[in-house]
């Protein structure tokens, strides 16, 4: 068991902003590499970014790089995914989630199915 709890959702306007949170164990953010993933209603979940465990190197998908930040924090002992100049596009449920192993998270393809453990999702709505 590795629990993960997303935090942060919320309603914006385009071209706001959003910072959510993934509460993991210190142990875990040290073990794990952890990965964002997002899913609208009727779309397949698409992985977005990702962050190794063991020298925090980051990955991010086209379509939201430059504009998303993930990043560690210790103290809070969480995973942040800073999120700027949204879009209407970028509605979504944002799930993070847990996978170790030393071939993952070594590009920007970040696949659901590699991932082993999950949080329940937080909503993002950006609005037209």
């Amino acid at each position: 068991q590795v629990p993960l709890v997303e935090s942060g959702g919320g309603v914006v306007q385009p071209g706001g902003s959003l910072r959510l949170s993934c509460a993991a164990s210190r142990y875990s953010l040290d073990y794990y590499h952890i990965g964002w993933f997002r899913q609208a209603p009727g779309k397949e979940r698409e992985g977005i970014a990702c962050i190794r465990n063991s020298d925090s190197t980051t990955y991010y998908v086209d379509s939201v790089k430059g504009r998303f930040t993930i990043s560690k924090d210790y103290v809070e002992s969480a995973v942040h995914l800073e999120m700027n100049d949204l879009k209407p596009e970028d509605t979504a449920v944002y799930f993070c989630a847990a996978v170790s192993g030393s071939r993952y998270c070594r590009d920007a393809r970040v696949r659901a199915y590699e991932y082993d453990y999950w949080g329940q999702g937080t909503q993002v709505t950006v609005s037209s």
